[in-house]
């Protein structure tokens, strides 16, 4: 559920209409709703009502700072992938003892970071990071929380791109090293082990792979206490999809009861990281029609947003639901049309042969759905097109939280040597 609704003949986010803020913001522009974001939280974390659990949004979904800020003053934690994520994390009110640091290429001075913030724990990725860790905890005086990503092999069944839980990825310590990987570790100074690390992929729409991945996790923390290591923490990751094509996920509660199966008798504190299932249907992406062509074999709807500004369809052939704004051109004729923007790309397109209302025009708005997650983070100025604004919306009120820079702006990140002159 999300409150990006049709009243009075047109799309609202909550009680605002998308047509007055575009007129006031210019398009292209992201829209956010906190009803959203909070109803999205609430479910998830109250699927775990009673149990130990700490649920630390990611934070590469959507990091502006007001989304962060929006959650945190729920509870939430955050984790995170870098060290400027960290910043946004601590900077938008995140207590750090609720931060977790993940990634599989954390530098020294990350590392300094976490340890200096005095973070939950880092999510260590191989044995290289973990004794780099070591030096960097050590020669702080300080001690460093870990838990070991363990790769479970396990097909997520979701894209190549984003799976990361199968043997051929990059992603954690091979399932069948970890006894001993976690032996070495256990003798490093600076170290302290607490838990277990997974995370298999993201857009998960199916519940067996993680059956299969937590149940491997339960072995390993069982044989990981036989072998005297004091295991309090199991990370169990996030990768919940969200319906972009009508394909129904698993909600929150049929997650947590696998979960639990696994994890119940455990006594441990459970840690998961939800991104796009908490962001994703928050958002959406506002543009206007340029032109609409009719080429000999196709007709093209031509928008002012591009690839620059969401890239997940000419990324990961990613399928986004594109409404236009006035109600009564989404309930009257339909007809095929592919939905381009107008970067010097053939990628740059949106929507191929998509059902697209008949009497679209120039000048019309069209909102782009379940926009909220790896939008405005990925989003470049390729073509040097401006990153576009983001907007936050409560109730009847919205918020500018991340303005439209101008070009001026843009250019004076360029500097120019001194023998081109000034």
């Amino acid at each position: 559920m999300d409150h990006f609704t049709y009243k009075n003949g047109e799309l609202y986010a909550e009680e605002l209409p998308l047509r007055e803020i575009a007129a006031k913001v210019g398009t292209p522009f992201y829209c956010y709703s906190t009803a959203t974001l909070e109803r999205h939280y609430k479910v998830f974390s109250g699927a775990f009502d009673g149990v130990k659990a700490l649920v630390c949004y990611a934070l590469k979904a959507n990091s502006n700072l007001a989304v962060i800020r929006t959650l945190a003053a729920l509870g939430c934690g955050a984790d995170v992938v870098s060290k400027g994520e960290l910043r946004r994390a601590l900077a938008a009110g995140v207590p750090p003892e609720k931060i977790v640091f993940s990634g599989v290429g954390k530098t020294a001075d990350e590392m300094r970071a976490g340890l200096e913030a005095g973070i939950h724990q880092f999510n260590v990725e191989s044995e290289p990071e973990v004794r780099l860790l070591s030096e960097v905890a050590s020669a702080m005086g300080k001690t460093a929380v870990i838990a070991f990503r363990v790769n479970p092999d396990v097909d997520a069944k979701t894209h190549a791109k984003i799976s990361t839980g199968k043997a051929e990825n990059k992603f954690g310590v091979p399932w069948q090293d970890v006894s001993r990987i976690y032996g070495e570790a256990a003798k490093l100074p600076g170290i302290e082990i607490r838990g277990v690390d997974v995370h298999i992929g993201s857009q998960l729409t199916d519940l067996e792979p993680y059956r299969n991945a937590f149940n491997r996790v339960r072995e390993l923390v069982l044989q990981l206490r036989a072998e005297g290591h004091d295991i309090t923490r199991v990370d169990l990751g996030g990768g919940l999809g969200i319906p972009y094509d009508g394909t129904v996920p698993p909600d929150p509660a049929a997650y947590s009861l696998v979960a639990l199966e696994a994890m119940g008798n455990l006594d441990v504190q459970l840690i998961f990281e939800p991104g796009r299932m908490i962001v994703g249907n928050a958002g959406v992406l506002v543009s206007e029609v340029l032109f609409v062509k009719q080429a000999t074999k196709r007709k093209f709807i031509i928008l002012d947003a591009a690839m620059n500004d969401l890239i997940r369809p000419a990324m990961y052939d990613g399928f986004h639901a594109i409404d236009p704004i006035r109600e009564d051109q989404k309930t009257g004729p339909q007809g095929p049309a592919d939905v381009v923007g107008p970067v010097c790309e053939t990628g740059d397109t949106f929507a191929r042969e998509r059902d697209m209302p008949e009497a679209i025009a120039a000048g019309d708005l069209v909102a782009f759905r379940s926009a909220g997650a790896y939008g405005a983070v990925m989003a470049s100025t390729y073509n040097t097109r401006p990153l576009v604004p983001e907007v936050l919306v409560k109730g009847d009120q919205y918020a500018v939280i991340r303005e439209r820079p101008s070009l001026e702006e843009l250019l004076k990140l360029d500097i120019m040597p001194p023998w081109l002159g000034s």
